[in-house]
């Protein structure tokens, strides 16, 4: 088994990032008087923070679909977290009941919503979030945590189940530079089996496609299958993706040299991702992307310390520690690009170390949205 750094490696250096963020938060509190890295003087501050650290609500909020009915009722649901916290058992019963108001009213306008072809499958989901909604109304009633956040959990997915029908086309057009590299034009599902146990983790090709499109690719070549973690920080990251030989990435076995993967970052209310820009190369110091590094088991693309654009197979697994790592404060967002979320195997994840790796990793739903080329 490799031992730690051993060799060349694209990645993170946790110290470097340690004070390269630091001057970084020093950066945007001054940055409105003497302006940063040579940019027009413009008005900075900390990032606000993303207090969402739950990854299947991430993916959610990620979704290319408009604001509307069934994301207010996601956002209620989402939002009892602190009252159930403070066992504000009252006010908790208000919202499911405004919840449940808020379905029956609005059941028409929110079936109008979905294409004639998808009413059918909606109103059978409506009918389940009814039934869902009375649960944990019962819940709440009854002051029944384990039942409530159980509750809550289904009548969630179930949300999601139904926004992801409201999904259109494929929200923007991809760069043609970038035209020879694959492409996931949807999310996939992949099961990472380690050498501890199996890891699932949905792909977000909706905003980070290039990204994304490499890794599901790598991962049906077998690319991943047998590789070690050569890289481990407690609290930080676990990476692999090296291959055996003197190559720290994927060769392309037509054009014989190694695959190169931008940057890429898709920050809300951009029309397509930023590619090879970090947010301080954009002056974005207030900015967060539409995928943080905000939980454990972010999935994040690796790239040298000198390129933005020389990623390639590598990739790692953010550990997120909310002590360690505030909401919105973390050292690499905006640096590197997040692709997706482990939603499943979280035991599994804080039991892995360098001696660990990938026994097989496999593309569970979604192959048909991976494109070879644009």
């Amino acid at each position: 088994m490799p031992t730690l750094l051993t060799r060349p490696h694209r990645g993170l250096d946790p110290a470097r990032w340690i004070g390269r963020g630091l001057s970084f938060v020093l950066a945007a509190l001054v940055g409105s008087i003497v302006g940063f890295g040579g940019a027009a003087t413009a008005r900075a501050a900390l990032p606000p923070g993303n207090a969402v650290s739950d990854p299947s609500a991430l993916l959610r909020n990620a979704l290319p679909i408009p604001p509307g009915d069934l994301q207010d009722l996601q956002h209620r649901l989402e939002a009892t977290s602190d009252e159930l916290r403070a066992k504000r058992w009252s006010a908790l019963t208000s919202t499911v009941r405004r919840s449940q108001s808020l379905l029956t009213s609005r059941r028409g306008a929110l079936l109008n919503a979905f294409t004639a072809a998808d009413q059918a499958e909606a109103e059978t989901l409506l009918d389940q979030l009814e039934l869902q909604l009375r649960d944990l109304s019962t819940a709440s009633e009854t002051q029944n945590r384990d039942a409530f956040l159980e509750a809550r959990r289904v009548a969630l997915g179930t949300i999601g189940t139904a926004e992801a029908l409201l999904v259109g086309p494929f929200p923007f057009e991809i760069p043609t530079e970038f035209a020879a590299l694959p492409r996931l034009l949807g999310r996939a599902t992949v099961r990472l089996t380690t050498t501890k146990g199996d890891l699932t983790a949905v792909v977000d090709g909706y905003n980070a496609p290039i990204t994304a499109g490499a890794f599901v690719d790598l991962v049906q070549r077998g690319f991943y299958d047998g590789l070690p973690f050569n890289r481990a920080e407690d609290f930080y990251v676990l990476q692999t993706g090296d291959p055996p030989g003197p190559a720290d990435g994927f060769i392309d076995p037509v054009s014989q040299t190694q695959r190169r993967v931008p940057l890429e970052i898709r920050v809300p209310g951009e029309e397509q991702p930023f590619y090879n820009q970090t947010f301080e190369d954009l002056g974005m110091f207030k900015a967060t992307a539409v995928l943080p590094f905000a939980t454990k088991g972010t999935l994040g693309w690796a790239h040298s310390d000198g390129a933005l654009d020389d990623g390639s197979s590598q990739f790692f697994l953010f550990l997120f520690e909310a002590e360690l790592t505030p909401a919105g404060l973390n050292l690499i967002d905006g640096r590197y690009a997040a692709f997706g979320y482990v939603v499943d195997g979280f035991e599994v994840l804080e039991e892995l170390t360098a001696e660990d790796g990938i026994v097989k990793a496999t593309v569970l739903e979604g192959a048909e949205n991976l494109r070879p080329h644009g």
